[in-house]
């Protein structure tokens, strides 16, 4: 018999729990005839009551299978008289390998009558060649089955020997229609990839006459469907990963040219409804409820891994986390203490697709990092076929086109199909960039529709994070302006948050840092989002972008006078943000009017002492930092309010000793002001930090400052 195996591919969207693929087999002797009956009389029974339930293809062959599986719940039925204790153990065994049989045909059966209409088209031949392996499986345990040892009437042993020749003569059974419709979709596929796109009326006699996918809700099921088979089997999926995006791509293509824009009445308010809490993905699996299996968490964060490899140990741990970790000297193990012999980090594929299809099963979004190192080991993820950038040109050309010139109500559908388009792969970016995208997305920017601002200002961020479209979104006039207008005025809480995540993407180029602080009310608005936003994710798009416009030296005087240094300072408190505030404050420190505006802040060095007590590594690093820079820069009063803080020397102590490679060369040159000024009070402590302040030469200017925020895609 072949192993349940084969049908590991076999998987529906809603995941089927495990005892689904691996069928009880413990039953009794007394048991037995009864569960072959109900798992017989399920299926007969479901096949044949409301035709929407009856599969659309392999309907012949589910038919056939039905039938045999009807003759054989009749012999049940006159094996229900039979005394087990009165047969050979050949008969018992039998009846158990019936059942695993049945049970992997009602896995079939649901497989086949739940799956898209598209990829059971593609899977033609596969799942023509399951059925046939039944039917022979099925052939050969009624050859083998020792119909001599059990006391049957004569007409059921001819019922018997009839359904053993007909399996027996059962043939592999391909449809030659359905065949030739799976045959022309490969065909539509070769004419983008010779640079052609198809005829709208055979596109739409393939999709709504042969298919009947007839509405915008079925096609994008379909195109979500095929997506999945992606995710969930990464490199191991006929057609390949790279041909199974083309087919995306194209069945996109299909929904706006047969279906419009404006087909989807109530869709727009529908879909904000469902739309999934933003934030980091850890924030939105807490919001769920849903417990984290222990072997997805990072060992050093404790959060759900985005981007697991695997270091020289074998040991498994987020990218972000393990850098990190080697980014402040260590080179062990956290997990085993081990000596790592490399640094190198190999990405742990597995891994990452079991989180992935953990998080599909649980309707967890997982999107990977958009720097993610896997372009050696997906070719399909970095390098699209030809095909699929055909179709996708083609898409975003229809998008833009009813952007320019569609209704307001289409217009809104267009910038979220832009939105959607534009929040997975480099390509799709350029794509929608290159046709056009930005100038018209501009213009609904100061939209008085708040799903029309929404979609378009988060169109306009995941745009953005093409490095190649910033400075075409600076290049265009007043949309810099239009963003800004956005965070300021924004008809919505997410607008105004995704307006500040935009800023903060475009300020990662250093030439744009300037222009962005200089454009009116930037910066205020940024200052007041961090100062009064009501989300996390808010705040940190806010405190982002004002760290990455502080690293300009010019930008220092307008943070101050827009009130970005107060707004810091009290950032400190939020244990959220107060990591991102404290490395900004660095930044602005350095100069001298910066460490004058922040030294006569009442709360700035109460907030850094007690980042220093209470704050993660990373904060506790910038604090001690922000502090030495206002010692330097403020003035010997200002130096003064510093050494003069509480418990001063008992944090500076802890962190010469406890604290990342950077924080105690930080902490051992604040060690030696607070020694110039009240005489060598650190006494034997400042003998440990005199030793480690030697090699600190070489960090008075450090400008170094990493925060480790992405930007989000939404």
């Amino acid at each position: 018999m072949a192993s349940a195996a084969m049908f590991s591919s076999l998987r529906r969207r809603t995941s089927p729990s495990m005892d689904a693929f691996l069928a009880p087999v413990d039953l009794s002797d007394d048991s037995v005839i009864k569960a072959l009956s109900a798992i017989c009389t399920e299926l007969v029974s479901s096949f044949s009551g409301d035709c929407r339930f009856k599969p659309f293809f392999h309907g012949r062959s589910t038919r056939s299978l039905i039938r045999k599986i009807q003759s054989i719940s009749v012999l049940l039925d006159a094996f229900g008289d039979v005394r087990f204790s009165k047969v050979s153990f050949t008969v018992f065994l039998c009846f158990k390998e019936l059942y695993l049989l049945l049970y992997r045909a009602k896995i079939l059966i649901d497989f086949v009558r739940g799956s898209s209409k598209l990829w059971l088209l593609l899977q033609n031949h596969s799942l023509s060649g399951h059925f046939h392996d039944l039917n022979m499986e099925i052939s050969t345990l009624l050859d083998i089955f020792p119909l001599s040892d059990v006391n049957l009437s004569e007409d059921i042993k001819e019922l018997f020997v009839l359904l053993r020749k007909q399996t027996r003569n059962s043939k592999l059974s391909i449809d030659k229609h359905d065949d030739m419709l799976r045959l022309k979709f490969y065909n539509f596929l070769d004419e983008f990839e010779n640079g052609r796109v198809p005829e709208k009326n055979e596109l739409y006699a393939f999709l709504v006459e042969n298919l009947s996918i007839c509405d915008v809700k079925s096609c994008r099921a379909e195109i979500e469907f095929l997506e999945e088979q992606i995710v969930n089997h990464d490199g191991d999926v006929e057609p390949t990963s790279s041909v199974l995006n083309g087919f995306v791509a194209l069945i996109r293509y299909c929904r706006f040219l047969l279906f419009r824009f404006e087909d989807e009445e109530g869709e727009l308010g529908k879909w904000k409804l469902r739309k999934p809490k933003k934030g980091l993905i850890t924030q939105k699996i807490a919001d769920t409820f849903i417990a984290i299996p222990k072997d997805f968490c990072c060992p050093i964060s404790l959060d759900l891994m985005k981007d697991p490899v695997i270091v020289s140990t074998g040991q498994t741990y987020d990218r972000a986390s393990i850098r990190r970790w080697m980014g402040e000297g260590r080179s062990t193990c956290p997990k085993t203490g081990q000596m790592l012999l490399h640094t190198r980090l190999v990405p742990n594929r597995a891994m990452r697709n079991l989180i992935m299809q953990w998080g599909l099963a649980n309707g967890i979004p997982y999107d990977l990092p958009e720097n993610a190192d896997y372009s050696s080991e997906n070719a399909a993820v970095a390098s699209p076929s030809k095909a699929a950038l055909e179709a996708t040109k083609a898409t975003a050309r229809l998008l833009i086109e009813q952007l320019s010139n569609g209704t307001a109500r289409s217009k809104t559908v267009a910038a979220r199909e832009i939105r959607l388009l534009a929040k997975t792969g480099r390509e799709n970016r350029a794509c929608l960039a290159e046709a056009g995208a930005i100038p018209i997305l501009k213009v609904l920017l100061p939209s008085s529709d708040a799903l029309a601002q929404e979609n378009a200002v988060t169109a306009m961020l995941n745009l953005s994070i093409y490095d190649n479209n910033k400075s075409r979104i600076m290049d265009v006039e007043g949309c810099l302006g239009a963003i800004v207008g956005v965070l300021k005025y924004g008809t919505t809480t997410e607008a105004r948050e995704n307006a500040a995540a935009t800023l903060f993407s475009l300020s990662a180029v250093h030439n744009y840092k300037k222009q962005i602080a200089q454009e009116n009310g930037a910066i205020k608005a940024l200052a007041g989002l961090l100062k009064e936003g009501t989300t996390t994710r808010g705040k940190k798009d806010a405190v982002t972008a004002l760290f990455n416009l502080s690293t300009h030296i010019e930008n220092c005087a307008r943070m101050i006078e827009s009130g970005a240094v107060t707004a810091l300072v009290d950032a400190l408190g939020c244990d959220d943000v107060s990591e991102e505030a404290a490395g900004a404050l660095v930044l602005i420190v350095r100069q001298p009017i910066g460490a004058e505006a922040v030294g006569i802040e009442e709360n700035a060095v109460p907030g850094l002492i007690g980042m220093m007590r209470c704050g993660t590594p990373k904060g506790k690093e910038n604090a001690v930092a922000a502090l030495l820079e206002l010692c330097r820069s403020g003035g010997s009063a200002t130096t003064e309010k510093v050494v003069k803080a509480p418990a001063l020397v008992g944090l500076l102590q802890s962190l010469l000793f406890t604290g990342t490679r950077r924080a105690r060369r930080k902490a051992a040159s604040l060690a030696r002001v607070f020694h110039r000024s009240e005489n060598g009070g650190l006494g034997v402590g400042y003998a440990f930090a005199g030793n480690s302040a030697a090699q600190d030469t070489n960090f008075a200017g450090d400008s170094t400052m990493t925060v480790s925020i992405s930007v989000p895609v939404l």
